[in-house]
Order: structure tokens, then C-alpha cells, then sequence
């Protein structure tokens, strides 16, 4: 008897052994998941990052003059948020458009252009930080429910057509602009597009990564 119970507790001490090493290995894990792909702090005041898209890499410059998109970019760049999402509007001679997270795993048929990361980022409207072509900028809900113009937290577009966008100047912010691979711009703006503007085939960003 003593011995059967022995046997009991040495079986239970290696079923708990083996929990706390999974449980350590799934902790480790999730703390990869977490890891930042770099340090924000590291960064300059007007950070340079590659966006590394499907169609091809864009080198894209963030303005200091527009802090909060700036810091808020950075931060989504660094927790690989924009990672693997579709550009999921796109109008030629206009703009084309991305950060819905829910784009990520849409099926070819879902809505998107609604979703975010929960929250909103304040209008930062800077004379001179105009809707030129490469130009990014914020995208944001209506006037009629969001009569502040805040941003979204994670939505933004590129331009495309210098003149068909300077019209929103002064309405949506411009935090930055793309300072190589304008011909990737025409290139993803020229794709057949569907209903809602989404382009048939899935066209993602690849990765976001500063360039040091």
C-alpha cells in the first residue's frame, strides 16, 4: 500500500513537472508573440520606415510636425499590427487606402473599411502638410459623427492623384509621405477593383520596419 501511494505521488510530482514546463514553454511563447519588432525609443524625430507590400516596397518618411500620428504609427508598426492587412479601398486617380484589422482574414466578399484598434487620435491639421501624391494621411468617419475630425487609430491612405485629394486638405490629417517607390503607388492603384473598392485579388503589407 505504502508503496502503491509512493508510486501515486511520484506520478502526480511528473505531471506536475511536465505542467509548469508547458506552461513555461507557452509563456516564452507568448512572450515572442509579444516582443516588439524594434524599439520606438531608438527612433529619429521624422522616422523612415519600408513598407513592404505584395506589389512592392514604398519608403515612406513620418513628419515630427504631426506627433500623435507619428508616436501612434510607431507604436502599431512596432506591435506588427499593420502586418499581413489588406489595402482594402482603392480608387485610381485617387487614393488607395488600408489598416482594417479585420481585412487580415476577410473572405473575398466581406465589407471592410470599419474596423481599428478601439480608439481615435486627434486632428493635427499643419499648413503646408498637403495632399501631394505619396502623401499619407488619416483616415477618419464622417463630419456628421465626428465633427472634431479625429483620425482613425489605425486607418490610413496614400495618395494617389495629387488634384483629385487637395480638396481635403485642412480635413484630414497628413502625418507623412512616401519618399521612394511612387511607382508601386500607380501600380496598386490601377489593380481591377469590386464592390466598395476592393481590389479582387488581395493585395497586403508585408511588414512595416524602420529603416536605420
Amino acid at each position: 500500500m505504502k508503496k502503491y501511494t509512493l508510486f501515486i505521488l511520484i506520478g502526480m510530482s511528473a505531471l506536475f513537472m511536465g505542467s509548469c514546463n508547458n506552461t513555461g514553454k507557452k509563456a516564452k511563447e507568448a512572450a515572442a508573440v509579444l516582443q516588439a519588432a524594434f524599439e520606438p525609443a531608438t527612433l529619429p524625430e521624422n522616422p523612415v520606415f519600408e513598407l513592404k507590400t505584395s506589389e512592392g516596397t514604398m519608403i515612406i518618411r513620418l513628419y515630427s510636425e504631426t506627433p500623435l500620428h507619428r508616436d501612434n504609427f510607431i507604436k502599431l508598426a512596432a506591435e506588427r499590427f499593420y502586418d499581413n492587412i489588406l489595402f482594402h479601398r482603392v480608387i485610381n486617380e485617387f487614393m488607395i487606402q488600408c489598416g482594417d484589422p479585420e481585412s487580415r482574414t476577410a473572405t473575398p466578399e466581406q465589407k471592410l473599411g470599419s474596423g481599428g484598434p478601439g480608439y481615435t487620435v486627434p486632428a493635427e491639421f499643419v499648413p503646408g502638410l498637403v495632399h501631394k501624391k505619396g502623401a499619407l494621411a488619416a483616415a477618419r468617419t464622417g463630419d456628421s459623427v465626428n465633427p472634431e475630425k479625429a483620425s482613425s487609430g489605425s486607418q490610413f491612405y496614400i495618395v494617389h492623384n495629387e488634384a483629385a485629394c487637395r480638396r481635403l486638405d485642412g480635413n484630414y490629417t497628413v502625418f507623412g509621405e512616401v519618399i521612394e517607390g511612387l511607382d508601386v503607388i500607380d501600380r496598386i492603384a490601377s489593380v481591377q477593383t469590386g464592390p466598395a473598392d476592393r481590389p479582387v485579388k488581395d493585395i497586403r503589407i508585408l511588414s512595416i520596419l524602420p529603416v536605420l
